[in-house]
């Protein structure tokens, strides 16, 4: 990859952001407050350019195909993660533009094309969140089943998407999962070897699967300290494998001129306006398939899922937001992802107020 077509997540920043979740509805959240973000595409637009001309180095979709129930039956509205990126690409210069790929849901033959496209569309730009599934019923949307070894099934779709770009001739594949015949696939990417990859891995085959195919792990924790354990295990895992990992955090942010005004929003969306329904079915079934969290946060963290999918709160003044974010920083992430209840009205006061500070900090320089 040319210096000019450097990836942005591998940019000079010490501490890089991504927004997170804004092709669905709600976000990350599970709230009924009327102002919940209702991800339209003009609107999404208009929050993707000011990230972009803010310097906020990538845009993260989630990738939903069914909703989580309750009133408002969060998530169902959602945009498909490659076109969405495609989208954006187009209206956006500098900020990457990342889709998230469900492996059992999509050929890896598709994918390899798809990517390719998506980073030539780009300029280099494109990125690739790996997702192995954890949601059977989803996986029953198309007929799957959730199966028992899905990081093998997905590290065998990462080699043929991998060989697909590399390859110098057709080649066949006879694998437990895939079995092709005479394949190739052009346009090779504008990235070399290929385009960035996330995972979000928690349980130890994720993580042993992130090692192998993954640039950058996308990973919670209850509080900043215990991340430091996170960073050190995956940097051990990655080295084990020859590699290196960069290791990213995800945050939800309510950021006000006064605490106790933050303070207040968050437990009025998170805890008065929760939409219990929704929350009961997420929690359970992340608890039951996902394995993406430590067991306490299931226990006692439960407004952090209505609030953010189980993310890290960043509620407060622009000053304390910025603390936590240096804090981080200095725990060894490579970056942080922030979503909030509603993009297009919050992210410019994350923007104008806390990046100021995290450039004063000395942990941004752009």
């Amino acid at each position: 990859m040319t210096a000019a077509l450097r990836h942005p997540m591998h940019g000079p920043n010490r501490l890089k952001l991504g927004v997170f979740s804004m092709n669905s509805d709600g976000g990350l959240t599970l709230t009924r407050v009327p102002e919940r973000w209702p991800a339209r595409w003009s609107e999404t637009v208009e929050v993707a350019q000011l990230a972009d001309r803010a310097g906020i180095e990538f845009l993260l979709p989630i990738a939903r195909w069914k909703g989580f129930g309750g009133e408002m039956n969060s998530r169902e509205w959602s945009f498909e993660t490659l076109t969405h990126a495609a989208g954006l690409a187009g209206v956006t210069q500098r900020t990457g533009v990342l889709a998230t790929v469900h492996v059992p849901m999509l050929h890896p033959v598709y994918a390899a094309k798809a990517l390719a496209t998506l980073d030539h569309v780009s300029n280099g730009r494109a990125g690739l969140n790996i997702v192995c599934g954890w949601n059977p019923e989803e996986f029953a949307l198309f007929g799957l089943k959730l199966l028992e070894d899905r990081y093998a099934q997905g590290l065998e779709w990462f080699d043929i998407v991998n060989r697909i770009y590399t390859a110098s001739e057709p080649f066949d594949h006879d694998g437990k999962y895939y079995q092709l015949k005479n394949v190739s696939g052009h346009p090779r990417p504008l990235q070399s070897p290929r385009p960035i990859t996330l995972n979000a891995a928690f349980s130890p085959p994720g993580r042993d699967f992130a090692a192998k195919a993954a640039d950058f792990l996308l990973t919670t924790f209850v509080d900043i300290e215990k991340g430091r354990g996170h960073v050190k295990e995956m940097n051990e895992r990655a080295a084990a494998e020859g590699r290196k990992i960069g290791v990213y955090t995800t945050c939800h942010v309510v950021c006000r001129p006064t605490q106790t005004e933050a303070e207040d929003y968050y437990e009025y969306y998170a805890v008065t306006m929760a939409d219990t329904a929704s929350v009961d079915f997420y929690v359970g079934q992340k608890q039951k398939f996902s394995g993406s969290h430590e067991q306490q946060a299931y226990r006692l963290h439960r407004k952090r899922f209505a609030a953010g999918a189980g993310t890290y709160p960043l509620v407060g003044t622009p000053a304390f937001i910025a603390g936590e974010l240096v804090k981080i920083s200095e725990a060894g992430f490579a970056g942080a992802t922030v979503s909030f209840v509603n993009f297009k009205n919050e992210l410019p006061y994350f923007i104008n107020e806390v990046l100021p500070l995290l450039r004063e900090a000395g942990v941004r320089t752009a």
